[in-house]
Order: structure tokens, then C-alpha cells, then sequence
């Protein structure tokens, strides 16, 4: 996990993806439907029907690599009534999903930007 620690475009694809597919059958659903380039240096995020399985695709500027995960005795908390069929997801709820956690429900403080006190 650690070559996937400090990206910061990660971008989850809320459809369920056939996960024969591997990194070519990956990169078109990049380019095709979620029209972003593969060598971005993005981490592109998939999930299977049953929710149980994990793929990231990511280019390291020598090659793509494919990281895979499959849970044993429970699913991904996946966002499938969401408008969009990309969504961009920070570092923090990447950690989020692969712990369990819903991404879309889960919520941090919203910043405050002041200029002065008065």
C-alpha cells in the first residue's frame, strides 16, 4: 500500500465493473467512460456486482500497475445512488471505503477561511 499512499487524484467509478477485465480492459473504461487518461498518474478505483472486490489501476511513469482486494466475509459500503458515475474521492475516504465506511455519508468539518477579527 504504500506506492499508493500520497495520491491525490483518486477517482472512484460508481458502476459495477466485470472483473475479468484486467489492465487494458480497465484502461479503455478510463478513457471511454470516464474520460480521463490512464497515465495521469491517477489511481482509478473499481468494484464488482456483488460489492465484495476491490481493483485500482494507477500508471507509475514505468508501467501500470493493478491492486486488487477481496473482502472474505463482508461488501464495500459502494456509492451506488449517486448522480454522477465518477466520483473523486480524497486520500481520507479512500482509507474510508477500504475500512468499511460509507464515503458518501461520512463528512469532515468544512474549512473557514477568515480574513480578521473584529
Amino acid at each position: 500500500m504504500t506506492q499508493l499512499a500520497g495520491m491525490t487524484e483518486i477517482y472512484l467509478h460508481r458502476d459495477v465493473v466485470d472483473f475479468r477485465k484486467s489492465i487494458n480492459g480497465l484502461m479503455i473504461i478510463v478513457e471511454s467512460e470516464m474520460k480521463l487518461s490512464p497515465f495521469s498518474g491517477g489511481l482509478f478505483i473499481f468494484c464488482n456486482r456483488s460489492r465484495d472486490k476491490i481493483k485500482a489501476l494507477y500508471w507509475d511513469e514505468t508501467g501500470f500497475c493493478l491492486w486488487y482486494k477481496r473482502l472474505e466475509k463482508d461488501k464495500f459500503k459502494w456509492p451506488r445512488k449517486f448522480n454522477q458515475s465518477l466520483i473523486h474521492l480524497s486520500e481520507q475516504q479512500w482509507q474510508w471505503l477500504l475500512s468499511g465506511l460509507d464515503v458518501m455519508k461520512m463528512q469532515t468539518h468544512q474549512p473557514l477561511l477568515y480574513e480578521a477579527i473584529r
